[in-house]
This record gives structure tokens, sequence and C-alpha cells, in this order.
């Protein structure tokens, strides 16, 4: 389960298929006020700043999608991810001078907030004896450069949290995020390092309450999630910078796989990692080049991310200065 679900259909048959799963989809909640962010956003970093630079966008997806198993839900299927990537990498796009659209899991990992302790509410706050609460001394830098990093980017109006939890929010955010970034061409880009489903329950054949333990073993049939890289890359945003990530346990099907899928799809680069070493080092695969980027063992503290987003911020500019090469 990867950035972007995979299957063999032909064009055509995935387009009727992606069709169909939309129209079938339970509405978008907030659907209105999320496009009306989003126009307010692009609006706002605008293709080129006043002194000409060419302003650059960035839609980074995150974390896993959840399959729900009832329209009620009580069970679903989760999809592995703790969201790390994705926050990491849009600290990096940041830096680098990106506007970012973070479309993130629901308790996942958040950007600026990777330094703090795992239960960060209760970690790093203490009460005092006259009942008001304090940062932890111990905790101060880290929450204060998190609180500062934040605001900056938020307020300044760089940063865009938009957040999903199942499979049908998350399809229905991308394609408003992507038909948003369409006017901006080659200076968007698509970072899609959520950990998205393969497999789902259709909305129209799931129960509605509670699936009953007592009715003995459960058979389920999963269909197949319509491949959405398709659409994203020839009607959604055509001309954007698409990025997708292929995720293995067996590293003797890799990079065929992450091959297969930038072929496939018109990727312009794939991000092939292995389970057990993702933290530590990756594979970009692009139709020239496999080339393997790995986190700075020498330096404390790095990781992975940051000569990744170095090494796709620049080939960004590239294919911005000549997006038919």
């Amino acid at each position: 389960m990867n950035s972007m679900n995979g299957n063999d259909d032909v064009p055509e048959t995935a387009t009727l298929k992606i069709k169909a799963f939309f129209e079938s989809a339970p509405p978008l909640k907030d659907a209105a006020e999320i496009e009306t962010k989003l126009k307010e956003f692009v609006d706002r970093n605008s293709s080129s700043s006043e002194n000409g630079k060419i302003n650059r966008v960035v839609c980074v997806t995150s974390g896993g999608t959840t399959v729900p198993l009832e329209k009620r839900c009580v069970r679903y299927i989760d999809n592995f991810s703790s969201g790390h990537r994705g926050a990491a990498s849009t600290e990096y796009f940041l830096k680098a001078g990106y506007s970012v659209i973070f479309l993130y899991r629901r308790g996942t990992c958040q950007p600026f907030c990777r330094s703090l302790p795992d239960d960060p509410l209760l970690e790093c706050f203490t009460s005092t004896d006259h009942s008001s609460i304090q940062v932890d001394p111990s905790h101060a830098e880290v929450v204060k450069r998190a609180i500062s990093e934040n605001r900056s980017a938020v307020n300044g109006g760089f940063l865009l949290k938009l957040p999903f939890t199942t499979i049908f929010e998350y399809l229905q955010i991308l394609r408003l995020i992507a038909v948003s970034l369409r006017s901006r061409g080659p200076s968007a880009m698509f970072y899609l390092a959520a950990a998205v489903s393969d497999f789902y329950v259709p909305w129209e054949s799931m129960t509605v309450h509670k699936i009953q333990s007592g009715s003995g073993p459960l058979d389920m049939r999963l269909a197949q999630v319509p491949k959405m890289l398709y659409v994203l890359r020839n009607e959604w945003a055509p001309v954007a910078f698409c990025i997708s990530f292929k995720l293995e346990t067996d590293t003797d099907i890799l990079l065929g796989k992450a091959d297969m899928a930038l072929k496939k799809y018109k990727m312009h680069m794939v991000v092939a990692n292995e389970l057990s070493t993702r933290k530590e080092e990756v594979i970009v695969v692009t139709e020239q080049e496999k080339i393997t980027v790995r986190r700075d063992k020498t330096q404390a503290g790095a990781d992975v991310e940051n000569p990744l987003i170095k090494l796709v911020v620049d080939r960004h500019w590239s294919y911005i200065k000549h997006p038919d090469a």
C-alpha cells in the first residue's frame, strides 16, 4: 500500500472506475470550506512574486488512509505510516522556499514536532503551586522553537494543513488540491508520501452498523482502489512535477515496481524504500538513473529527508526551466 495504489487498468477502464469511485463515495464534509482555503492559499502564493521570483508550491501527502468496514464506523483497516517522512519533508520544503499544502492523516507526526516527546502535552508541561501550567524547563527550547516555526509558516501563508482519515476523504481532498494547482503549471509539485490503501469496501456495499462477532467468521471481499496517478498526471494537474513513493518489504521486487510506476503513470521521480531500511536510505528512480540517497551518519540527528529534499528541489528547478525536456 503506497503513495497512490496501483493495478494494471488501461486508461479508459481506469477512468471509468475512478468516476464510479467518486460518484459512490460519501460526500466530503466541509468541501466548500476546503475549496475556499485552497483558493486563498494558491492566490496568495501566486506564480510570481513582485521581484519576479517563481513561487513554488508543493502538495505533501503524509500518513496512512483507513478503510472503513461499516458506514457508522467501528472497525476499519489501517495503513502503516507514522507520517514522519511527510512531516520532515514539509519542514525542508519550507526551508527551501516552497509554500506547502500538507495533506495529513489525523493524529500523525506534524511538521516542527519531530523533536518533541511522544506525549508532548503530558511530558512538556508541568503544573505549578498556583494551578497554572508552564513548560518544563528541560523541553522549553524545543517547544518554543516548534511553536515559533509553525506559527511563522502558517501565519505567513506558507503552510496550509488539511487533515484526512479515510481513503474516501484523502482522494477527494487530493483531487481538490490538484485542480486548484492546475494553473500553476510546472511550478507546482506533488510529493505523494502518504500510505494509500490498495483495497477498500465500496460505500454502497458497506453495512451501516457495527459488524457483529456473534455472526461467526467474517468473509469480506475487498475491491481495488482505482489508480489515481493516471488522472493526476493527465487530467487534474498535467504539467505539475510528480513524485510518488514505493514501499516494499521484498528488496528483490522493489526497483522493478518503482520502474513500472515511473513508466506507467509518467511520474517524474519514484522514491523506492524498503521497510526495514527506510529511515537510513532510499533509492530515487528517474528515467535516466537510480540515485541512492543516504542519511549522513556522521551528523547527530541527521535524517534521510534532508538530502532527499535537496535532490528533489534541484530536479524540480530543472523541470521548471525545461518542462518539455
